[in-house]
């Protein structure tokens, strides 16, 4: 089921939105579909508990996505990817970079809580 919508968007974010959609040769309204489902999809780690968000600092690719992307990649590389991988790959990447934007924002809330040390204390 679908629900239209009618939004106004400050200029810059819909700039930006424009910026999404072109680089990913899609309508600029799922762009901004697929932005704001992203959005509610990760979860607002200052609202987590201190053991949800060191779980969330300590995320990793599972082995087998890592091994199958390293293929893609390679097969990538090769030109040698067909249009099914290049999907998969496309998918793959946006959830390694998914995670490690969920990651980095952890790691931040952990910081500012004293439970992680700052990156710069141990370079002393």
């Amino acid at each position: 089921m679908i629900e239209m919508m009618t939004l106004e968007l400050p200029e810059e974010l819909a700039r930006r939105a424009r910026a999404l959609a072109a680089a990913t040769n899609r309508k600029v309204e799922d762009a901004i579909v697929d932005w704001i489902g992203r959005a509610v999809d990760e979860p607002e780690v200052a609202s987590l508990p201190n053991d949800q968000l060191l779980t969330f600092c300590d995320l990793t690719m599972a082995d087998w996505e890592q091994k199958e992307l390293s293929s893609l990649l390679e097969k990538q590389r090769e030109r040698d990817i067909e249009s099914e991988e290049r999907r998969r790959l496309d998918e793959l990447l946006d959830i390694y970079r998914r995670g490690l934007l969920l990651k980095a924002r952890a790691l931040k809330e952990a910081v500012a809580r004293g439970l992680r040390p700052r990156l710069d204390d141990h370079a002393a």
